[in-house]
């Protein structure tokens, strides 16, 4: 399996072009759905003002995290930087299998987070995929790799040509799960595409840290997840669409 992007089929384009870009939402229009978004069947998963959609791991509600609504924005404030493998995390309260999720986030200087897919609730530690959210440039994690810097399948494979922007900006992800294909998308450009249950990621998954997790690498009808890395990021516009 090539890590290159590949060409996009054109209807599959098309079909997301009801999602905004990288820099054309304003603070104003943030946490808002169009009506062409809402005809194509986006909803949020976060209206600027609740974190109603969401809940901790394991728990019944997200009172226990850290996650506050602060102008807007759904924010974590900086703490001690070390991962709480879930503790802290939330999680969507709904479950998505095939799916098309976009957001806006901004991470501060040196710090590291993370949005995950096909979680499941089976063991101590939120397990699942995960695209990478990392300041680049100062992170100590970043330095490691390329499989953990922004857009990285985090600790399996790397994203290639990244149009990323530097600590303290917005940048847009797009994670799109359809059939065994999963791509990540950076501010409008498919930086990393991968087959599920593959021999080439079957292969990758050998050599990372997930290696004894038997479920990983498959499609699984799963909850979404923020991280609570314990450094301070911030996020807007989360929207999604169920696929197939």
């Amino acid at each position: 399996m090539s890590l290159r992007p590949v060409v996009i089929a054109l209807s599959i384009v098309a079909a997301s072009s009801v999602v905004q870009t990288a820099g054309q939402t304003t603070d104003s229009a943030a946490n808002i759905l169009t009506a062409a978004e809402k005809k194509a069947g986006w909803t949020l998963l976060f209206d600027g003002h609740t974190v109603d959609a969401w809940r901790g791991y394991k728990r019944p509600d997200a009172t226990q995290s850290r996650w506050k609504v602060e102008d807007g924005l759904l924010a974590l404030p900086a703490d001690n930087g070390r991962d709480t493998h879930g503790q802290r995390d939330i999680i969507s309260k709904d479950t998505f299998e095939q799916f098309e999720l976009v957001l806006d986030w901004r991470i501060a200087p040196g710090g590291n987070s993370g949005v995950k897919y096909f979680i499941l609730e089976d063991l101590d530690s939120a397990i699942g995929h995960e695209y990478q959210l990392i300041d680049d440039a100062r992170h100590a994690d970043a330095k490691i790799g390329p499989h953990r810097q922004t857009a990285a399948f985090y600790d399996v494979l790397p994203a290639a040509d990244r149009p990323t922007k530097p600590a303290g900006e917005w940048n847009t992800t797009r994670i799109v799960v359809r059939g065994q294909t999963v791509e990540h998308w950076l501010n409008g450009k498919n930086v990393l595409q991968y087959e599920l249950n593959s021999p080439a990621l079957n292969a990758a998954i050998a050599k990372s840290k997930f290696k004894s997790i038997e479920r990983f690498g498959k499609r699984q009808n799963g909850h979404l997840l923020l991280q609570d890395h314990g450094d301070q990021v911030w996020f807007r516009n989360i929207k999604i669409r169920r696929l197939g």
